[in-house]
């Protein structure tokens, strides 16, 4: 015998055989349908989850930034800072007018009645 068999059933035409008929047809129809429309929510789904992901990275890159920018930011403040204290204490010794001699002295070269100043060079030794 061979594998194939062919049918030698007579189809017949009756009210009952058509309403089956399509009753499968509009099955079908319903199921193609359904394929079709899970496959468009799929895609949707997909490229909807890919721009989540897409969005989350950059975002996620993006706080990185800042938070290697706020740490740059806050070591130039603590500098700043220390240079601020530095220059208070520059304007209390401002104030005071021995320490405006000295400076006068050092850096203008004036000299009080009566001072003689004497310029020395300073030498630089050599190490062997």
């Amino acid at each position: 015998m061979s594998a194939v068999r062919k049918k030698k059933v007579a189809k017949l035409n009756t009210d009952y055989s058509h309403k089956q008929e399509q009753i499968k047809q509009n099955t079908d129809r319903k199921r193609i349908g359904l394929i079709r429309r899970l496959t468009v929510f799929g895609v949707l789904a997909l490229i909807i989850g890919g721009l989540m992901v897409s969005a989350l990275i950059t975002q996620t890159s993006a706080i990185e930034n800042k938070k290697a920018e706020k740490v740059k930011l806050e070591q130039q403040l603590t500098k700043l800072q220390s240079k601020q204290k530095q220059l208070k204490g520059e304007i209390v010794k401002l104030n005071d007018d021995d320490y405006i001699k000295k400076i006068a002295r050092r850096d203008y070269f004036l000299s009080e009645d009566g001072e003689i100043i004497f310029n020395v060079k300073k030498t630089k030794r050599m190490v062997r």
